[in-house]
């Protein structure tokens, strides 16, 4: 069976397209074969920047043969309907056959399909593949219809066996592909032929092209690594940098260069990102943690070494960096005299068309912080300005440059402004967790501005009726629901959302008919929703949730997960298990018996009118568990609660094996009722086990 080796050869591929389209590459190409009766044993693409390879290993060397039946029209239809039938057939009406069919004779034609030899079905699917690749911008050059991400130069496309190598008949356009290809554009740009994909490998790695995405990177890391170590340094690690500079390069050679003294005092935030955005370069810091040089990767080794290289790439960067210093130094300078004109700023800028300015947003957010500050143990007045000054450095000239600085700048410059590192800090935290592995601040100021400013944007835009639909998630609500679960969960604070919800937004929202209670039923649904996911992957069951979320105060994310978490254990106990059949086996007959009768089994059942040591048993046992289980409730034991309660399993199982419930006397019958309510009501208290599944 042959293997398969296609190339794309094109001018350069934006690097942040290269992973997609070698994937499209390889799912196109292989659906394709496999639609047209071709199998395969494996099949991998790559990647470079000026190509897309894809190897297809263990080919058939050519379709099968199929035999197909086509049912067609009846024997008496009219001649039309035939000759469209033997049309479509490729047959003569001599070829038909007639059999019976449920309306009567119809005609059946046997279609025979011979195989297709390999290259043939190989170039169909290049070529259908070519013409209708999906790049998310493509474009058209010279005169050809032919659209391609940049002009597409030349494709190679060979299948290869133990008895050789063949070109797969196929043109494009004015493109016909061949065996050849060329390597590096400026170390090894002549042309050579391939026999097949080791070959390829091989050759393009002699002309200065590796073909691997991986095998670049981990080039880069380790010789920038080694570069680094050498000279008693450290690369800041950058997994993103590292693949789209993998991107750019087909022959990745490392250089490092040093940073002009006069920016060496910036901060190394923003070093770091001016390199990084603007030059693609890694940073290189020393033991105490500066950053003292760069990484620049080249495509190409010089004559000189690269010496000319770094010293354009040096010129660069030091005007990237005056920029950069530029603007810090002015930024302090209006921090030192007064950080409020930043926000006072703000006014001018729109947070929302319908939810106001940034400024309206910092009000909101500064008021909302005063009702939080003490759940959380945060002082009150510092927990309101940190909240007034934690987006000032939205106005600066660096964010305005660097917007991903947002919050670390805020951070240097209300330290510079005067303001306590404990609450400068909160212009950097009060953005976190970003996303579900980012950390999550932990002190009380940074916890109660970060909270004010997730509550305020749920609460907002909810008002607004901008809520997450399917998908759509403009406005990152998911995400802010998802920093509040944590901020609250991993903090070990207890928050009562409705009624924090509700007063912010009775007062903080101008909104004409706003229904705030709806407002809030429907807010706490959401992040109830989001709770589920986030526990989910934590193991607790999504039932077992249900079950504590119709228990009082649900919107206690904290009482509701501890809650929810003991629930979950004492059911993967077999104590928990037998004792949840329990109490739905006396449920249900409490529920059936109420039903019929048409009267409530509340009333409290009497021991006296207990007949047996077993009915006995369980009135003590229930006596004593009500005695643990409230008292436990009360102080949010929840894991004591649900021990007491699993304590009650062996009692019922044995009343139910030895106790006859609907007994003939009917003061005995209302007795045990009564007393399988005492059970429902017990367990009910602990968690509403009526919405456990099984």
């Amino acid at each position: 069976m042959p293997d398969l080796l296609i190339e794309l050869f094109s001018e350069e591929i934006p690097a942040r397209m290269q992973k997609r389209a070698a994937d499209d590459l390889k799912r196109l190409i292989t659906d394709g074969l496999v639609e047209a009766g071709l199998t395969y044993s494996g099949a991998g693409a790559f990647s470079t920047p000026r190509r897309l390879a894809l190897s297809v290993e263990g080919v058939l060397a050519q379709s099968p043969a199929v035999q197909e039946e086509r049912k067609g029209p009846r024997v008496d239809a009219p001649e039309k309907a035939l000759e469209g039938f033997l049309r479509s057939t490729g047959l003569t009406k001599d070829q038909l056959e007639a059999r019976d069919d449920k309306k009567g004779q119809v005609w059946f034609a046997t279609i025979d399909k011979p195989g297709r030899p390999a290259a043939d079905i190989v170039a169909d699917v290049v070529e259908q593949t070519v013409r209708n690749f999906p790049w998310p911008k493509s474009m058209r050059w010279g005169d050809g219809e032919l659209r391609w991400v940049r002009p597409l130069h030349s494709i190679l496309c060979v299948l290869s066996d133990e008895a050789g190598t063949v070109t797969v008949p196929l043109q494009i356009d004015d493109i016909k592909a061949g065996d050849t290809t060329a390597g590096h554009r400026f170390m090894s740009p002549k042309p050579f032929s391939v026999t097949g994909f080791d070959d390829y490998v091989t050759k393009l790695k002699r002309a200065n092209v590796l073909l691997s995405l991986d095998e670049r990177s981990e080039k880069i890391w380790h010789d920038a690594t080694q570069m680094a170590f050498a000279q008693g340094l450290d690369v800041v690690k950058d997994e993103a940098l590292l693949k789209e500079v993998a991107g750019l390069v087909e022959w990745p050679v490392v250089l490092m260069g040093a940073i002009d003294d006069a920016f060496l005092e910036l901060p190394a935030e923003v070093l770091q990102t001016s390199m990084r955005e603007h030059q693609k370069f890694f940073s290189v810091r020393d033991k105490s943690g500066h950053i003292v040089k760069f990484v620049t990767v080249a495509n190409r080794e010089t004559d000189d070494d690269g010496a000319t290289i770094l010293a354009g790439n040096q010129k660069v960067l030091s005007a990237r960096l005056a920029d950069g210093k530029f603007f810090w130094e002015n930024d302090l300078r209006v921090a030192q005299t007064d950080i409020t004109q930043w926000t006072d700023a703000l006014q001018n800028v729109t947070f929302h068309n319908k939810l106001g300015s940034q400024f309206a947003r910092i009000q909101r957010i500064a008021a909302l912080t005063r009702t939080i500050a003490p759940l959380v143990g945060a002082n009150v007045d510092d927990a309101e300005t940190a909240a007034l000054t934690a987006k000032a450095d939205l106005s600066s000239e660096m964010v305005y440059e660097f917007p991903e600085l947002q919050g670390v700048m805020g951070d240097k410059y209300a330290f510079a402004a005067g303001l306590s590192h404990e609450i400068a800090q909160v212009a950097r935290e009060h953005y976190q967790p970003l996303g579900p592995s980012d950390d999550v601040p932990g002190e009380p100021l940074s916890v109660s501005v970060a909270l004010a400013d997730k509550i305020d944007t749920l609460t907002g835009f909810w008002a607004i009726d901008e809520t997450p639909t399917g998908s759509k998630d403009p406005f990152a609500l998911r995400r802010a629901a998802l920093g509040v679960i944590r901020l609250i969960l991993e903090n070990d604070v207890v928050i009562p959302l409705a009624q924090v919800a509700g007063t912010h937004l009775s007062t903080a929202f101008e909104i004409e008919g706003l229904d705030v209670d709806g407002t809030v039923t429907n807010l706490l649904g959401f992040l109830h929703d989001r709770l589920k996911v986030f526990l989910r992957d934590k193991g607790v069951r999504h039932d077992v949730i249900d079950a504590c979320l119709a228990m009082p105060n649900a919107d206690d994310l904290t009482l509701l997960v501890q809650r929810s978490v003991a629930l979950a254990e004492m059911l993967k106990t077999s104590d928990g298990e037998n004792l949840l059949q329990g109490f739905k086996r006396a449920h249900n007959i409490l529920k059936q018996a109420e039903d019929n009768d048409g009267v409530e089994y509340s009333f409290g059942p009497d021991p006296k009118l207990a007949e047996t040591e077993v009915e006995t048993a369980l009135f003590d046992a229930l006596d004593q568990a009500e005695t643990l289980i409230v008292p436990a409730i009360d102080e949010k034991r929840f894991g004591d609660a649900m021990t007491a309660m699993a304590g009650l399993r062996t009692p019922i199982d044995a009343f139910f094996e030895t106790v006859q419930v609907n007994a003939e006397s009917a003061i005995l019958r209302r007795n045990r009722l009564n007393l399988l309510h005492r059970i429902s009501t017990i367990c009910l208290s602990v968690a509403n086990l009526t919405r456990i599944e099984g």
